[in-house]
């Protein structure tokens, strides 16, 4: 066997998921839909989701300890996907992927806001109800933020602290930043500007997240969120840099008239990442709003800011995020 040793982990790794997956009983050939918050382009609806063959999904219960709350943050990730099942919705088919994802892709609704389409799993007798947004046609810019440590207190910069953070807290328990709240709300202007939420979290993490936003009166906005699984071409997923990048490139594509702002922290490299951005998008982005977290901020993050402003974008940054009148005063 030739390769590096992470090819070599890659292979084995592959090989013994696949195996364990024959091997895991297949519950009466049941199946559910896992759905995500969906969005537009200029043309099209995008609905996302994936085929589990049942929901780990459980209710938020009150005074559970750390212990309980891992059992059921472990639960998320104990899914059983599947495969090449047919997806349909409004006559346009898809099929899932390995990991069991699907994305239709269907002409965008005359209506905009939030709306709901159903999904069906025509050889199963299985539907879901999927939530999309379609800005409106007055919306002046987009609003595009990080999760962890931006809006939702994470501790995502220390490992330590953010695998006891995330899988021993509850959704009755995490607590988001206010300021994040404040600065978000006021910029969507009761949603008229799109929101969207772009982070590392897996997909496993999204109704959970859901619930935690809805509770805490965060705005609700698709989430782009990370695939964790095995593939034929990659190990684990592809990286935190590369799939934040990539997201934000992807909704600046779906929306070339939208001016946009960009929130973030100074914990995960997101100043390198927006800098990336603003320069492969000149013009497109106006604002950028960093969070400093707990371990400060050093010359990897000073250095793109530094960049970011030379190419027109005003940034601003601090442990506390700004009002969003002082934010909307420099980039409308």
């Amino acid at each position: 066997m030739r390769g590096t040793a992470r090819e070599i982990f890659h292979r084995l790794a592959l090989k013994g998921e696949r195996l364990t997956d024959r091997l895991k009983p297949d519950p009466a050939g049941t199946r559910v839909i896992d759905p995500y918050m969906g969005y537009s382009t200029h043309e099209h609806l995008i609905l996302r989701g994936r085929v589990l063959t049942e929901s780990r999904q459980r209710a938020a219960r009150p005074d559970t300890g750390p212990v309980s709350n891992f059992r059921d943050m472990l639960s998320l990730f104990m899914t059983d996907e599947v495969a090449g099942v047919t997806a349909e919705s409004g006559g346009v088919t898809t099929v899932t992927d390995e990991e069991g994802y699907y994305t239709l892709t269907l002409p965008r609704p005359e209506t905009t806001g939030w709306t709901q389409v159903t999904v069906n799993l025509p050889d199963y007798g299985v539907s879901a109800v999927n939530h999309a947004f379609v800005p409106d046609a007055s919306a002046e810019l987009m609003i595009i933020s990080d999760i962890d440590d931006t809006v939702l207190k994470t501790n995502a910069w220390s490992l330590v602290r953010n695998l006891w953070t995330s899988l021993t807290g509850s959704v009755l328990s995490r607590e988001i930043h206010e300021d994040a709240r404040s600065l978000i709300a006021g910029l969507s202007g009761n949603g008229r500007n799109p929101v969207y939420y772009v982070s590392s979290s897996p997909w496993n993490m999204h109704a959970f997240l859901d619930m935690i936003f809805e509770r805490t009166g965060l705005t609700r906005g698709p989430m782009f969120l990370r695939d964790l699984g095995l593939s034929d071409t990659k190990l684990i997923t592809e990286g935190h840099g590369s799939h934040k990048g990539g997201s934000i490139r992807q909704l600046l594509e779906a929306h070339p008239g939208l001016t946009t702002v960009l929130l973030g922290d100074t914990g995960q490299k997101d100043s390198e990442i927006y800098a990336g951005v603003v320069h492969d998008y000149p013009g497109r982005v106006s604002a950028v709003v960093l969070r400093e977290t707990d371990d400060g901020s050093d010359d990897a993050d000073t250095g793109p800011m530094a960049e970011m402003r030379r190419n027109g974008v005003v940034v601003f940054h601090g442990p506390r995020f700004p009002d969003p009148a002082e934010v909307a005063s420099e980039i409308l």
